[in-house]
């Protein structure tokens, strides 16, 4: 068997490609809420951000998260995302330092 190609995915924020494992995915879900994916996997509509808050920053302040996503964001939603996307971050960062020690 060959080996499959990685997933390449392309962030909203900054534009550029990555593997779809190190990047983060919004979902807008089929009731229309629009959250983080931590598994990659929930059903619904799908955009990408870099796991960076820079990435993320740029993604909210152009609105291209509502964009892609097709979906109405409130400033509530933002600040729900954002709180949610640093959770994420947080969790990445130890599990990168768990691989680190091993």
């Amino acid at each position: 068997m060959r080996p499959r190609k990685p997933a390449i995915r392309t962030c909203i924020g900054c534009g550029k490609s990555e593997d779809k494992r190190e990047i983060v995915r919004f979902v807008r879900t089929p009731d229309g809420a629009v959250e983080v994916d931590e598994t990659g996997k929930a059903n619904g509509r799908g955009a990408y951000v870099h796991a960076t808050l820079e990435c993320f920053e740029l993604a909210i302040r152009k609105r291209k998260i509502a964009s892609a996503l097709r979906a109405n964001v409130s400033e509530d939603d933002i600040g729900r995302l954002r709180a949610d996307f640093e959770r994420v971050l947080g969790h990445q960062g130890a599990l990168a330092n768990e691989d680190g020690d091993a």
